[in-house]
C-alpha cells in the first residue's frame, strides 16, 4: 500500500518547518545579541581596569555563559586580612603586571581579558569550582570547557609575572613580554651601602687593621654561601609562596617535591646548614686550640652532637623531597 501525502499534510509539514526555522533564527539572533552585550560590557570594564573585578553574578554572566568569542584568565583569590592569605597580595601584584604588559604591547587583542574573583564576593563560585586554596589562576577558553591544563600549577612554577605570562601563552598562543615598572630601590640600597662603607673607611683611615680580620671575612663568606645554597635565587626567579595550606587545612613548610620549595623552607635549610657548620667549627677549634682540656672536650662533644643531628635533619628533609633517595642518618 503506497502512502500519498495530502495537501493538508504537506501544508502542515511546511508550517512546522517554517516555525522551527523562525525559532532557530530568533534563537541565533538572541544569542548574537547576548554575545554582543557581554562583549561590549567586558570591553567597557577592561577599558577602565586591566584586571576586571568580578562578583558572582558578573562571573556567571561574563565568564561562564556561552557562547563567547573571547577567553578570560581569572585569578581566584582571598584578599581580606581575615582570610590570612599571606601570598595573595603579592600574587595579585604579579598578575597585574602581566595584564598591564599585555595591554601595552603590539600583541594586544580584544579576545583575551584578565579578571579577578575574590572569595568574600563569590563564595558560591569557589564552592562550585571546588576551590579550597588561594590563589588559583584559571583560563576559560572561548569555546568548550576548561581542561586540566587550563589551571595553572602555581605550586610547581610559582606565580611570578614571567611564569604567568608563559602559562597564558601556552593556553592562548598569545606571547606576552613582561614589562615590569622601574624599581630603583635596589640601586638606591646599593648606593647607600657603598656610601656607608666608604664613610666608615674614611673615618677609620688611620686604623684599617680590621680589614685583615680573618674571622670577619670568614663569617661574611659563610653567610653568602648559606644564602646561595639555600635557594634564595630560586625564590627570586620563581616567586614561590611563603608556606602552603593543604586540602586538609594543615600548613606545609617543606615542599613535597624536589621541583619546588617554599620561602620558609629556604630559611629552614639555611638555619640547619648554619648549625651544622657551627658544629664542625667547634670540633676544629677543640682539636687545634690550646687551653683547658675539659673545655676543649666539651666543645668537641657539643660540636659532634650538633653536626650529627642537624646533618641527619637536612638529610631527612632531602629524603622527603626526593622519594627514591635511599640513605639516611639518625633520622628517617
Amino acid at each position: 500500500m503506497s502512502f500519498k501525502p495530502t495537501t493538508f499534510g504537506l501544508a502542515l509539514i511546511f508550517l512546522l518547518l517554517t516555525i522551527a526555522s523562525v525559532s532557530e533564527s530568533q534563537k541565533k539572533k538572541q544569542d548574537a545579541s547576548g554575545l554582543n552585550d557581554r562583549y561590549q560590557q567586558i570591553m567597557d570594564m577592561s577599558s577602565k581596569r586591566t584586571v576586571i573585578k568580578l562578583n558572582a553574578n558578573r562571573y556567571r554572566e561574563l565568564v561562564r555563559t556561552s557562547p563567547r568569542n573571547y577567553s578570560v584568565a581569572v585569578m581566584f583569590t582571598a584578599l581580606s586580612p581575615k582570610r590570612q592569605c599571606a601570598i595573595c597580595k603579592h600574587a595579585l601584584d604579579e598578575y597585574t603586571i602581566v595584564a598591564n604588559s599585555f595591554r601595552y604591547q603590539q600583541m594586544f587583542t580584544n579576545q583575551l581579558f584578565f579578571a579577578l574573583v575574590d572569595f568574600d564576593e563569590a563564595q558560591d563560585v569557589f564552592q562550585q569550582l571546588k576551590l579550597n586554596t588561594a590563589p588559583v589562576i584559571m583560563h576559560f577558553p572561548a569555546k568548550g570547557k576548561p581542561k586540566k591544563t587550563d589551571t595553572m600549577d602555581i605550586q610547581r612554577v610559582g606565580f611570578a609575572a614571567e611564569a604567568v605570562a608563559r602559562w597564558v601563552g601556552e593556553q592562548t598562543e598569545i606571547q606576552i613580554r613582561v614589562l615590569r615598572p622601574p624599581n630603583y630601590s635596589a640601586t638606591i640600597a646599593l648606593v647607600a651601602l657603598f656610601a656607608v662603607i666608604g664613610g666608615l673607611l674614611y673615618l677609620r683611615r688611620n686604623n684599617l687593621e680590621f680589614l685583615y680580620n680573618k674571622t670577619m671575612w670568614a663569617v661574611m663568606s659563610l653567610f653568602f654561601v648559606f644564602t646561595m645554597t639555600s635557594g634564595q635565587m630560586w625564590n627570586h626567579i620563581r616567586g614561590p609562596p611563603f608556606v602552603h595550606r593543604t586540602n586538609a587545612g594543615n600548613i606545609a613548610y617543606v615542599h613535597g617535591s624536589s621541583q619546588g620549595q617554599f620561602v620558609l623552607e629556604t630559611y629552614i635549610v639555611m638555619g640547619i646548614t648554619a648549625v651544622t657548620v657551627l658544629g664542625m667549627i667547634l670540633i676544629i677549634e677543640a682539636a687545634s686550640g690550646k687551653g683547658d682540656i675539659r673545655k676543649r672536650r666539651i666543645m668537641s662533644i657539643v660540636g659532634l652532637g650538633l653536626m650529627a643531628f642537624f646533618f641527619s635533619l637536612i638529610l631527612s628533609v632531602f629524603r622527603s623531597k626526593a622519594g627514591g633517595y635511599p640513605y639516611s642518618f639518625l633520622l628517617k
